[in-house]
């Protein structure tokens, strides 16, 4: 009965080391901001470039929809006057 509360208390006591360990990884991208390795810093830096390449493709895609909704208007104003302005 005694092993088996040691066997317990034992893989308990990992179960929580690994799950603190696990917190402790979490938080280290912010530690590592001022990092000397080089493969961090091409990380960080490739983070960087998707970050302005997402901005630029969200900007574009803005003035996109805009364009396409302008376009859609003056389709259904044309097909309105096709549909409607021939029958009268």
């Amino acid at each position: 009965m005694m092993y088996i509360r040691l066997m317990l208390s034992a893989v308990a006591l990992s179960l929580a080391l690994t799950a603190w360990a696990q917190n402790d990884a979490a938080s280290a991208p912010a530690e590592n901001a001022g990092s000397n390795d080089a493969i961090v810093k091409m990380r960080q830096q490739e983070a960087a470039a998707n970050r302005a390449y997402d901005k630029k493709v969200a900007a574009a895609k803005k003035v996109y929809d805009h364009k396409k909704a302008e376009a859609k208007k003056e389709r259904d104003a044309a097909i309105a006057a096709a549909r409607y302005g021939s029958t009268q």
